[in-house]
């Protein structure tokens, strides 16, 4: 199985409306590893680590997130894959 890393920055009302627990809900069943953070200009950075199908998926979710968030941009970028076990909500 291929396996594929993201990096995306998700912009908006995304902090304080359980964007990062939402999105590590979303994220494990589909296997993929990583982390969702919040970043100090109030965006949200979701790094993901798994199947491309899986990513896909992902990221179409992200571009609501949870019903209480406003999200205006997303962005995308290829990253390096590096082991990660788990999804964190650091």
């Amino acid at each position: 199985m291929t396996t594929e890393a993201r990096l995306f920055t998700v912009h908006g009302r995304v902090q304080g409306v359980w964007f990062r627990e939402s999105t590590r809900r979303e994220a494990e069943p589909l296997g993929i590893a990583g982390h969702a953070i919040n970043l100090p200009d109030g965006s949200v950075e979701v790094f993901a680590v798994g199947a491309p199908a899986s990513l896909r998926v992902l990221e179409a979710w992200l571009h609501s997130g949870p019903p209480m968030a406003r999200v205006t941009k997303v962005d995308v970028a290829h990253a390096e894959v590096t082991e990660v076990v788990g999804f964190t909500t650091g």
